[in-house]
């Protein structure tokens, strides 16, 4: 098997970020910040979010669901229609439902959105079918494990047996933490992803900003054609500083 492990900067409160890929060159990414407390949302998570980083550089024009449409209101269970734009919709069916929480604040026992004011939320099973197979999926999770539950992931695949993830979060930690976890899986796309929980109706979890894409929007990974390249920040800079001095110089000689 050819293994490899990316870790990042750690602290306190911080735990790895790393990338996985199997001999099937599946790749799992794994981020997670913890939290500080049951009333306390992180205003940033930045281990998560270089997982989520690094999963969205293996991928383009991927559909995001940030469950902030108009039509997805507090409240809300399944089955719910998910969109994901320029990437395709799936149904979420199962238990759970939409939370509103303002955003800098948590719900008081730990739970928010990662993005605007609105998130999935559920302590049982629930499962997402998407109307086309895809090779990527990711999520931020909040406030997992910290009545010692853990996410499991079961993922069913066009063509062969069922693939089961554990998705590795801290256990009995402070409320409020936030991870992220995805997997491109361009070699054996799947059709369907059921959640577990291994404490369902003691740990409720929160789940924001899930993320799909097809195989053809797999790019940079073994088999799969290579990623574009965009403009280096330090080039776009350097091109609007040369712009800032042609207009100092002319106004100085007119």
């Amino acid at each position: 098997m050819c293994t490899i492990t990316k870790k990042l900067a750690l602290s306190a409160l911080l735990s790895t970020s790393f990338a996985i890929p199997s001999a099937s060159w599946a790749t799992v990414y794994f981020g997670e910040n913890l939290g500080l407390g049951e009333s306390t949302p992180l205003s940033s998570f930045p281990i998560a979010s270089a997982a989520r980083t690094s999963f969205l550089s293996s991928l383009t024009g991927v559909g995001t669901e940030t469950f902030e449409a108009p039509d997805q209101t507090a409240g809300q269970a399944a089955p719910l229609t998910l969109t994901f734009p320029g990437a395709g919709t799936a149904t979420l069916t199962g238990g759970g439902n939409i939370a509103f929480v303002t955003p800098g604040t948590t719900n008081g026992v730990g739970r928010y959105a990662t993005s605007g004011s609105q998130y999935w939320e559920g302590t049982s099973v629930f499962g997402i079918t998407f109307s086309a197979p895809v090779a990527a999926f990711g999520f931020y999770g909040i406030d997992i494990g910290d009545f010692g539950g853990q996410v499991t992931l079961t993922m069913t695949h066009a063509s062969g047996p069922n693939s089961v993830y554990n998705v590795g979060n801290t256990i009995n930690g402070l409320g409020g933490g936030v991870l992220f976890w995805g997997l491109i899986d361009a070699a054996n796309p799947f059709t369907s992803i059921s959640f577990g929980n291994t404490a369902s109706g003691t740990d409720y979890f929160g789940f924001d900003d899930m993320t799909i894409g097809s195989v053809e929007q797999v790019c940079g990974q073994p088999g799969a054609p290579a990623c574009p390249t965009p403009e280096p920040a330090s080039m776009a800079l350097l091109g609007l500083g040369l712009i800032g001095l042609a207009a100092v110089r002319r106004r100085k000689f007119s």
